[in-house]
């Protein structure tokens, strides 16, 4: 096991990477000791509801809050305020010219396959509400709450872990993340649905921190002239490979041992993020930020660049308008990208989730209407890699902008085909899923480009967290039967879309091959 978030070889770094490791045991041998109770259903095709908790689940949930603990404690360093107070005489040498490298190349692969397993978890979701529907026997809409509480819990971690991110460090938040994941398995074996909304929150929880800090450690590593495409190419691949991971699992081992398997899985897969922690580094930016420079140096000499102290970024041209983003620039910014998160959630977690029965109520059959999400996906698909090459060779700020407002024309269309009654709904509801799809593998790579180094994960994190906000609102919704008709759901969305394009438009900055320090001597003075 490589040493947690970038230890050196110093005793008390040793006892930190010894805590670590126990914390994991700790949680692993707390999820095993759930797996006796998943195995005695085996005779019941593993329906567990209302079967009861013996000592040893109650003993192995003791072990799992303990390990998580313990682990935390391993990870998070013990002087940060001597780090900052060292900071100051350090300027940040980051790999902004390095060519690309075999260590570029890995640590891209590593976080695709990170993604991935984090996007699976609460895309598994989706997945498990018809199994836990037949063994509890409840509504539908009671089942609701699962995911209702995971995209809570998403919400929650994508604040939490951005916080945790900018203190103790990009790699410590993302391996304290995956001993997360391990230990939400155990709903696998819960005998009751309250204890599956609980551990959903915390799966949640979990899953909502990675994406935004995988985005800031990705922003710091890379060479500007690769920034933009890997950024946005590292985070369509692992969305698109974690929603076919969970209905291929779900496919292939759901009809053998229930849906609980799919919640079970998260012990091999979390442990394999664990192990996956050993190839990636620490921010050499963040190190750096941190007075760690010893540490700094080893991690840029595998990326092919150097850290030295420098001289401050030269001034500007007289009369150059300066693209930092500094005072209402900066809220102007924050506000702009969050209401587009917003109503991406708005758009991916409640009208294209409703849109299937408003046609079927339109006279669409269900197989017709099923088809037309299914061929407007498959359409969509594409639309990553489009995505990374606009935003890569064209521009960041209207990469965003042109999704945007791809998105509100398939709003405007869905609207008038509701108020007219008549029409095809083939090329609106495409126009929503390639728009949708471009924003959301713009939206947090952008994101990450576009905020000072000290509050780029909290930023990030704070952006996807809207994302997850939106979808809040609208299952919420769901769950109290209070959706509205589909045009006034897509009246009521186009406004904070427009909105949204306007104020990108507005406040947002070109980050195409820009040096990310212009950000960070920016907010410095």
């Amino acid at each position: 096991m490589a040493k947690a978030g970038g230890l050196s070889t110093t005793l008390s770094d040793r006892q930190a990477l010894w805590a670590f490791a126990l914390g994991c045991v700790a949680v692993t041998i707390g999820v095993l000791m759930h797996v006796p109770m998943f195995l005695m259903g085996r005779t019941m095709h593993y329906r567990l509801a209302g079967m009861a908790m013996g000592w040893d689940m109650v003993l192995g949930m003791g072990l799992i809050i303990a390990g998580v603990g313990i682990a935390a404690y391993g990870l998070l360093p013990r002087d940060i305020a001597k780090q900052r107070a060292e900071s100051g005489a350090i300027e940040i040498s980051a790999p902004e010219d390095a060519p690309l490298s075999w260590a570029h190349w890995r640590l891209m692969l590593v976080l695709v396959v990170a993604l991935i397993i984090d996007v699976m978890k609460p895309a598994s979701l989706g997945f498990t509400v018809p199994g836990m529907v037949s063994e509890y026997g409840v509504p539908k809409a009671t089942v609701s709450l699962v995911p209702f509480f995971a995209l809570i819990g998403t919400v929650t971690g994508s604040v939490l872990w951005g916080v945790i991110a900018d203190i103790y460090g990009r790699k410590a938040s993302i391996l304290l993340s995956a001993v997360m994941f391990v230990g939400t398995s155990i709903c696998g074996a819960m005998p009751s649905l309250a204890w599956n909304i609980g551990m959903c929150f915390m799966m949640g929880a979990a899953a909502g921190g990675m994406l935004p800090v995988t985005y800031a450690l990705l922003a710091e590593m890379m060479p500007n002239k690769h920034r933009g495409w890997s950024l946005v190419l590292v985070g369509g691949l692992g969305a698109v490979g974690g929603y076919f991971a969970a209905s291929g699992f779900s496919a292939v081992l759901q009809p053998i041992f229930g849906w609980r398997i799919l919640w079970l899985l998260n012990l091999p897969s979390g442990l394999l993020l664990v192990l996956l922690g050993g190839l990636i580094p620490e921010s050499a930016k963040f190190l750096l930020a941190r007075g760690r420079e010893t540490e700094a140096r080893a991690v840029m000499a595998r990326f092919g660049a150097t850290a030295k102290r420098l001289a401050p970024l030269p001034p500007l041209p007289a009369g150059t308008v300066s693209h930092a983003l500094t005072g209402a620039k900066l809220i102007g910014k924050l506000a702009a990208l969050s209401i587009a998160a917003i109503a991406w959630g708005l758009i991916n977690f409640g009208l294209l989730l409703w849109l299937p029965a408003d046609l079927v109520a339109k006279g669409y059959s269900v197989a017709v209407s099923s088809k037309l999400l299914a061929e407007s996906a498959l359409i969509a698909f594409p639309t990553v890699f489009v995505a990374a090459l606009m935003y890569s060779r064209w521009s960041t700020k209207w990469s965003l902008v042109t999704m945007i407002g791809v998105t509100l024309l398939g709003l405007v269309g869905v609207l008038r085909l509701e108020l007219a009654g008549i029409g095809s709904p083939v090329l609106p509801v495409a126009l929503l899923i390639v728009g949708s799809n471009g924003i959301i593998a713009i939206l947090l790579p952008y994101t990450a480009e576009s905020f000072p180094l000290r509050v780029r994960g909290r930023a990030t994190g704070w952006v996807a967290a809207c994302t997850k906000g939106g979808g809040v609102a609208a299952q919420a919704l769901s769950i109290t039967a209070l959706v509205p008709a589909m045009g006034v759901t897509a009246g009521l969305i186009i406004v904070p879309t427009a909105l949204a394009l306007g104020l990108c438009a507005w406040f947002g900055r070109e980050t195409k091959g820009r040096d990310l320090r212009l950000l960070d001597d920016a907010v410095a003075g």
